[in-house]
């Protein structure tokens, strides 16, 4: 055998392994992104995501979640970033040490639907009036009962509205914002819902938006990096990378830039 046809026999295997010992560092870096099913199930993250990965070579995994349960996640050190939609539940998270700050990032609102015949005849802009109806009425409505940002924003207004007892017709689903859409959509009942994952529900039945408009309808979003002092495996570098890119000009366009059938579901806010 010929010693230059040995020695490529021999540093062909070599090459492999060292190929395969490399691999790993060409692989993107991954955080985990606790958030809520609002900002998934509307689309905003098929759309978002991937311009952050152009912008920064991170990939993000997000485990969708009612803000109460995100939050959790993140108290037990198992998500880096979160992206939620209950500012008093952040500001507790900031003040517990769990972040060190909160950053606006984008708002939208919430609107009450309900069956197109209106049973309940609440139709306008004032949802503590509406809710009031409806329980004198006991009409069907279901409500997330998630602890998510929009079911605690439901609750809020339930207090407002000096109702205590809901009525009969009040069922809490313990459910994402999708699957809540779709039983209101199947039992004909009313539901309070964040406007992207409407605008984005493909089952609307003979659902419409019946109350929006009033001011305590508002819908803020903040993202926090989880602090590392809390939980040292965080990677709160990435982390921040992901927070000073999507409250950038950058981020912020993207955001604006999405919408569904010519509607724009995301509105930016973050500070200057």
């Amino acid at each position: 055998m010929k010693l230059s046809t040995l020695l490529r026999r021999v540093a062909m295997p070599a090459l492999l392994v060292a190929a395969t010992w490399a691999a790993p560092a060409a692989q993107a870096e991954t955080i985990v992104m606790a958030s809520t099913t609002s900002t998934e199930q509307s689309g905003l993250f098929a759309h978002l995501l991937p311009a952050f990965k152009k912008a920064s070579g991170i990939d993000i995994k997000v485990v969708a979640q009612g803000t109460g349960q995100a939050l959790d996640t993140a108290r037990r050190g198992d998500a880096d970033v979160l992206f939620v939609h209950d500012q008093v539940a952040e500001e507790k998270f900031v003040a517990e040490g769990y972040a060190t700050k909160r950053y606006p990032v984008m708002y939208n609102d919430f609107v009450l639907i309900g069956p197109a015949d209106d049973p309940a005849g609440i139709k306008g802009n004032d949802i503590v009036q509406a809710l009031s109806k409806l329980a004198k009425d006991n009409a069907s409505f279901v409500s997330r009962g998630d602890k998510s940002g929009t079911h605690a924003a439901e609750l809020r207004f339930w207090k407002a509205a000096g109702v205590e007892d809901m009525g009969k017709g009040y069922k809490a689903c313990g459910c994402g914002m999708g699957p809540a859409l779709n039983m209101a959509s199947s039992m004909g009942a009313y539901v309070l819902s964040d406007r992207g994952t409407w605008l984005s529900f493909k089952n609307p039945g003979k659902l419409k938006i019946l109350v929006e408009g009033d001011k305590r309808l508002f819908n803020q979003y903040g993202v926090m990096v989880v602090n590392p002092a809390k939980f040292p495996h965080v990677k709160a570098k990435e982390a921040q990378q992901f927070v000073d890119w999507v409250t950038s000009s950058a981020g912020q366009d993207t955001i604006a830039s999405y919408k569904v059938n010519g509607q724009q579901l995301f509105f930016p806010n973050a500070e200057k």
